[in-house]
């Protein structure tokens, strides 16, 4: 198969680390956007893209740096006949981890313990054994966060585009009966028209007062109103967000004060680690890209991601 060096365009500013991922891809860096074939676009203005987009006929792919693309997906950019890639799956070790951390420390109390200046009875529960609902199991996120479950022995209920089934059983199962099932939910899932506002007051109803939320996905997700209701309520144990609505989380918003709410500031993937992880799959799909073979995280402009 031929190889060639693509000529890539860095946008909206040239980064040192995101030339050095082009050059370690073969790639040769070129400032005029008129002769490029592939734009590397770290950044959310879209229009100033599209602007760009409407000079450069000989671009094809574009590669995102980020992997959440519900922003993108609403400018319809997607459907201009180019091949877009996402950063979707090269975060997943990071957010997966986060997502981890969180669930621990939800079942050990952890947001109740670190906000007190007193000592507290004892109280917390193990993550061993317990039943595990991974709403977007699909995505390299949820992947990821199964790998990292599995020394737990928990049972795993994976929700995904096909549905809701317990991964031991293969048998299906609907939202509400999952979420009664479960003693853990973590939403991983994309936010697409089908998933904003998924979580409401009907879900957290069928959910166990036992049960804890997990949010590392996006916080249009959840109802944000009906988390607090649930919460305050004690409808359900406890929750922890790294993403909200809206967001940043706005200071003396109810979520604050909840002692049984943990709200990290989209944390799960800091810029300290984005940037070698964005840069090997430059990399790796800059390679690709000049072979002719399939890149990773490429958008479907149908679903949005």
């Amino acid at each position: 198969m031929s190889m060639h060096s693509p000529r890539v365009l860095i946008g909206p500013e040239v980064e040192p680390w995101l030339r050095d991922a082009v050059i370690d891809g073969d790639g040769i860096l070129v400032d005029d956007h008129r002769e490029a074939e592939a734009i590397v676009w770290r950044g959310s203005d879209h229009r100033r893209l599209a602007d760009l987009l409407a000079e450069a006929p000989d671009v094809s792919w574009i590669q995102l740096g980020a992997a959440g693309t519900d922003a993108w997906a609403a400018s319809g950019l997607f459907h201009d006949g180019r091949v877009w890639t996402s950063a979707k799956g090269a975060y997943s070790e990071a957010v997966g981890e986060h997502a981890l951390a969180l669930t621990l420390a939800l079942l050990r109390d952890l947001p109740r313990f670190a906000g007190a200046a007193r000592w507290l009875p004892k109280s917390g529960r193990m993550l061993f054994d317990r039943t595990v609902l991974v709403l977007g199991s699909e995505g390299g996120i949820g992947q990821e966060l199964i790998r990292l479950l599995t020394p737990f022995r928990v049972n795993i209920l994976s929700g995904g585009r096909g549905g809701i089934s317990d991964a031991t059983t293969g048998a299906p199962l609907t939202l509400e009966a999952a979420l009664g099932r479960a003693d853990v939910v973590v939403i991983a899932t994309a936010l697409t028209s089908e998933t904003r506002g998924l979580f409401g007051p009907a879900q957290f109803a069928a959910m166990q007062r036992t049960a804890v939320l997990v949010n590392i996905a996006r916080g249009a997700v959840v109802d944000t109103d009906a988390l607090v209701q649930a919460l305050d309520s004690g409808e359900i144990a406890a929750a922890a967000l790294d993403v909200t609505d809206p967001e940043p989380l706005p200071a003396g918003h109810p979520l604050w004060s909840l002692e049984n709410c943990l709200v990290t500031p989209h944390t799960a993937n800091t810029p300290e680690m984005l940037k070698p992880q964005l840069a090997r799959r430059i990399t790796e799909n800059l390679r690709r890209f000049a072979a002719g073979a399939p890149l990773l995280g490429v958008v479907d402009a149908a679903k949005g991601y």
